[in-house]
């Protein structure tokens, strides 16, 4: 220890682990010290001399000596300062996304009271983002600081409404068996060929033209802007919707009116067994996704919470389900709290369209023009092929919208007369399941091999359920996925508010 330097004497002896005892005099100390490597204000004992060799201690003393850093306790700052040291949301986290989501959610409902107040049939939740967006555009001119704040300040209500989009499309689908009721087996095989038909021409339409017009414009691809992604379920979620299951299937049982009328007693556990199933399915192994899509296993999952309270209340399974989704606002069911995420989730597209702003003006016109023909080509196929085959009109108006994400499909077909908005949802969900399944391979046979066409042609013919299954394996189609995704849903949706259009597309089909 006699070679032992003053700065290392302090640093041992500042552990509570280590006691140092010299045993040799120490060599006088310099008057003037060799200059030092580092920043002037830091602690004498974190700078090298560089006269001398510089003393490593032990690792194990380093261990115990270095301070963990911000970030690697989770408290710098993004995304982890809103979560607790234990992993769960912190409070501030918590009201962060509930003012930001009730904002979203309110917005949606003042619009849908004004547009209906004026007769308006425009979808409300498309006007609310187009708003959003130009609001944003704007700010990002005039004070970026801003725009940047907006973004982040809804960026909780936008995680919260990707992580559990899904769940947002299941209740039509959980109702599907009261709603193809009255549908002949023959017209239910037509619309499923319809449906794999229509799909796989609608991904080489779209996927074809994109390539097209890459040839003629020559844009060289860029980087995209990352994408946050939302945390995974953690297990203290699981058990606490399996408790509000178990203690409100009791109550329901018990008392079918508690809550007043049988909806809303059934709500909690109807609720909670939706979420169940999607959970279920989002954590099954890859290869039983392609079989068990997480969709499925949800509706599966309430279906047959549906069958045990209808059997052991004695109610009978349609009246569980016709609780489930009851279209009265006063009345509300799980179905119906779950749906009326729907405009919040065409309203958040305005954030993620903003986002990838810079990605959308490089490559408009392979976008803008792929998106325009494959809706259209969407729609009129739809309508062709349903008069061909001889499916009943109201049947091939009511799937007209297959291509489109089912927030925005359920308004396209409110535009038209004595349709059946279950069995729109139904076919949507379908298209996605195929294309989650089949879209790849389909498009490594088609020779749509650039990024641009893969992830349009995904999401124009596939929506969202598509988009999910190709970004798992390819990342670099994830923005024009994300993009055309919203924008297919849009455009269909703005043609379909033109009386002519919609005028054409009844005449085709009969």
């Amino acid at each position: 220890m006699a070679a032992t330097s003053p700065c290392m004497i302090a640093v041992l002896r500042s552990s509570r682990h280590w006691r140092v005892r010299p045993t040799a005099t120490l060599p006088p100390r310099p008057r003037t010290l060799p200059r030092l490597h580092g920043h002037a204000d830091a602690p004498t004992c974190c700078l090298a001399f560089s006269s001398r060799p510089v003393f490593t201690a032990p690792a194990n003393l380093r261990r115990r000596l270095i301070a963990p850093s911000p970030a690697a306790t989770g408290g710098g700052g993004g995304g982890q300062a809103a979560t607790a040291p234990s992993g769960l949301p912190s409070p501030v986290g918590i009201a962060h996304l509930l003012v930001s989501l009730g904002i979203v959610l309110a917005s949606d409902k003042f619009l849908k009271q004004a547009f209906a107040a004026a007769s308006i049939k425009f979808p409300s939740a498309l006007f609310g983002m187009f708003c959003v967006f130009s609001v944003l555009v704007v700010l990002d001119t005039l004070a970026p600081a801003l725009a940047k704040g907006f973004m982040d300040f809804f960026e909780p209500a936008t995680l919260f409404i990707q992580r559990w989009l899904p769940l947002f499309y299941v209740p039509s689908l959980v109702v599907l068996p009261l709603a193809v009721r009255d549908v002949p087996a023959a017209s239910g095989l037509k619309i499923f060929l319809i449906t794999f038909g229509g799909w796989f021409a609608s991904l080489m339409v779209a996927g074809y033209t994109a390539l097209t017009v890459r040839t003629i414009v020559k844009t060289q691809l860029i980087p995209a802007e990352p994408m946050n992604k939302p945390s995974p379920f953690a297990t203290l979620e699981f058990w606490a919707w399996g408790a509000v299951f178990v203690a409100s299937f009791a109550v329901a049982y018990v008392s079918p009116t508690a809550f007043g009328t049988t909806a809303k007693t059934c709500l909690p556990f109807l609720l909670a067994s939706t979420v169940l199933g999607y959970m279920v399915g989002s954590g099954l192994p890859s290869g039983i996704k392609k079989v068990l899509h997480p969709i499925i296993c949800c509706a599966l999952s309430a279906d047959l919470a549906a069958v045990a309270y209808g059997y052991l209340s004695r109610s009978g399974v349609d009246a569980v389900l016709g609780d489930y989704l009851t279209k009265a606002p006063s009345n509300p069911g799980a179905g119906d709290v779950l749906m009326g995420f729907l405009g919040s989730v065409i309203i958040s597209f305005a954030f993620s369209m903003f986002k990838q702003r810079k990605l959308v003006k490089r490559h408009a016109a392979e976008i803008f023009t792929s998106i325009a023909i494959a809706s259209t080509f969407s729609l009129y196929s739809t309508a062709i092929l349903g008069r061909l085959i001889g499916l009943e009109p109201t049947l091939t108006i009511s799937i007209l919208p297959r291509c489109i994400t089912v927030a925005l499909a359920l308004s396209i077909v409110s535009f038209f007369e004595g349709v059946n908005p279950s069995l729109t949802a139904a076919v949507v969900v379908l298209t996605g399941l195929i294309g989650a399944n089949f879209v790849q391979a389909a498009m490594d046979k088609l020779g749509l091999n650039d990024p641009i066409a893969r992830g349009i042609g995904t999401a124009s013919s596939a929506h969202g359920l598509g988009t999910a299954a190709l970004s798992a394996k390819e990342p670099e189609a994830l923005p024009f996925c994300a993009i055309a995704y919203g924008l297919t849903g849009i455009f269909g949706s703005l043609i379909c508010s033109v009386p002519a259009v919609r005028q054409s597309l009844v005449f085709i089909a009969g």
